[in-house]
């Protein structure tokens, strides 16, 4: 999986553990879920931590949704269920990694 080191420009907000916004373990950062996107830090300014190019995760026989056990995070015009250290996305009929 590729990480775009895609800036988020002008973001006056401070994440941390008071900040209000969920905090989740991806990988080997602490990403912060705000306004249906995630940010991580960045040498010293914050960063877009999106998927860079489509990653199914294969035999993934677990379905998410409600009551699933699993945290739901809202992103874009979707729900991710936070997993193991990443994000699985519903996308036709199989998960995929974010």
């Amino acid at each position: 999986m590729t990480v775009l080191h895609q800036e988020h420009s002008a973001h006056a907000h401070t994440h941390g553990p008071a900040c209000g916004h969920r905090a989740m373990v991806h990988h080997d950062h602490l990403d912060y879920v705000h306004d249906g996107h995630l940010h991580r830090e960045h040498s010293g300014h914050w960063d877009e931590c999106e998927p860079g190019e489509h990653v199914a995760h294969s035999g993934h026989a677990h379905v998410h949704g409600d009551g699933c056990g699993h945290p739901a995070v809202a992103h874009g015009d979707h729900v991710d269920y936070v997993h193991e250290g990443h994000r699985h996305a519903a996308h036709e009929d199989h998960w995929d990694d974010h």
